[in-house]
């Protein structure tokens, strides 16, 4: 992304379309003078910071629109920059008219992400809160919405930049004994420094692992629905989004297809996935069916899988389980169609101990909600944290990781007694790697792919 920061950039802040308002923002040193060049007010330029005024936008003479104008005054704005937010009717034509006349006054269309770009070069947050602006905007659950919200206002950034900080230190000293190398001595404490690291690793660890529940809560959790052929998996989809999405007969292999909905239980998405029921394919689409049911299984965090009470034998369900099973994977067997007469087996002696059992009818709706219930226990309870930070970003977890491998070579260099410049190396990549996360260190290429992700306006 070629940026000149020193222009005053322009762009609508709202969503494209009609409306009953629209907002469009200026950013840059001359954003209040080119707004005041179309404004009939008051002058905007002798106003204070944070006010609104009430004026119109003329063009050559001709009204544009009525509009209010919000001031902020550098370094007082999201930008860090002058900014001026203008609030105009939400016509596609107005809006058009109103960015193409500031245009003609000396302001250039933005760049995606721009705004929030220079809000970070001009030092207003790291770089993962800048981030977390993006996943903000794009969070569709309470939960993605609290995991965002919380980087945003600083995150593990913090804690990572205390540590950061003290491993610079450390930096210095190995890199000041390299100065003194013929006189062979130490200035930087081992044990402190392997203390420091094994503090630092910690942290790095517990971060790494929040990153399974942190996809989660930001992506939504793979949730299939498996089993045979008329067990009532599309039923079931039915029942628990409340709404007739799946087609439903009493013909075997309806579904031959996969049906993907959302399913929000206490603030957090579960991506559903209905599929083909599982038997040996009487016909090549059917086959294709199958054969997604199982990638989409292999693929998946939640396995809820269904079973018709009156029609599958005992020992057909014991088979299933063992072939779709596999250790680590949050399984729930759903007993389906317990409003017909079933055969009074105890199901729960023939499943492996970390399966979840319940009875439904998805027909009549019966014990739904306890089954949504029992969704977010097995999947969620306990794990989620309001409290805590956790790792969302894919970017951020593998410049942990890498974090982690460099204080690793660490811990073996200090503990075989390896020379001062070599120890110096291998901090300064652990050094770099941590940078990345917050932007201390950057470069235009990572820059680019962050911000051009965003969307117009922010």
């Amino acid at each position: 992304m070629n940026i000149d920061t020193q222009d005053t950039i322009v762009a609508l802040a709202t969503p494209n379309g009609s409306g009953a308002i629209a907002v469009i923002r200026l950013s840059g040193t001359d954003a209040i003078i080119i707004a005041n060049q179309v404004f009939k007010g008051k002058n905007l330029t002798q106003q204070a910071s944070h006010t609104i005024h009430f004026g119109t936008i003329v063009d050559e003479g001709l009204v544009v629109d009525e509009v209010l104008i919000s001031l902020f005054v550098a370094p007082r704005s999201y930008t860090r920059e002058n900014v001026v937010e203008i609030s105009c009717h939400g016509s596609p034509y107005i809006i058009q008219s109103i960015i193409k006349l500031l245009i003609r006054n000396g302001a250039r269309a933005a760049k995606p992400g721009e705004f929030t770009m220079r809000a970070f070069l001009n030092g207003q947050f790291d770089l993962s809160q800048a981030e977390a602006v993006a996943d903000l905007i794009a969070s569709d659950s309470k939960a993605s919405q609290q995991a965002a919200l919380q980087q945003l206002r600083g995150g593990y950034s913090n804690e990572l930049q205390s540590l950061r900080e003290q491993l610079v230190q450390f930096a210095s000293l190995i890199e000041l004994e390299l100065d003194f190398s013929e006189e062979d001595v130490e200035f930087a404490n081992r044990a402190q420094l392997k203390q420091l690291i094994h503090d630092i690793t910690k942290v790095i660890g517990r971060l790494i692992q929040s990153f399974e529940l942190g996809n989660a809560v930001k992506q939504g959790i793979n949730t299939v629905i498996a089993g045979r052929p008329n067990a009532g998996k599309s039923t079931l989809l039915n029942a628990l989004l409340n709404e007739e999405r799946a087609i439903v007969s009493h013909i075997a292999g309806t579904t031959r297809d996969t049906i993907e909905e959302i399913l929000n239980i206490n603030g957090i998405n579960f991506r559903l996935i209905d599929t083909a029921g599982i038997r040996e394919a009487t016909d090549a689409i059917e086959q294709i069916g199958v054969q997604k049911t199982m990638e989409k299984i292999s693929q998946s965090a939640l396995l809820l899988y269904v079973f018709d009470v009156e029609n599958l034998q005992a020992e057909d369900l014991q088979q299933d389980i063992n072939d779709l099973y596999r250790q680590g994977l949050p399984t729930i067997v759903i007993a389906n169609k317990i409003d017909l007469q079933n055969q009074g087996i105890d199901y729960s002696q023939l499943l492996p101990e970390a399966v979840a059992l319940i009875p439904v009818s998805a027909k009549d709706k019966i014990h739904i909600d306890d089954l949504k219930q029992l969704i977010y226990n097995h999947s969620i309870q306990g794990k989620l944290n309001t409290n805590e930070t956790l790792v969302t970003n894919v970017r951020h977890l593998e410049a942990l990781q890498k974090t982690e491998q460099s204080l690793i070579k660490t811990l073996q260099g200090i503990d075989f007694n390896v020379t001062s410049d070599f120890l110096a190396m291998d901090i300064k990549q652990a050094l770099y790697y941590l940078g990345e996360i917050t932007g201390a260190v950057t470069t235009d290429d990572l820059l680019d792919n962050i911000f051009s992700k965003f969307c117009i306006g922010k």
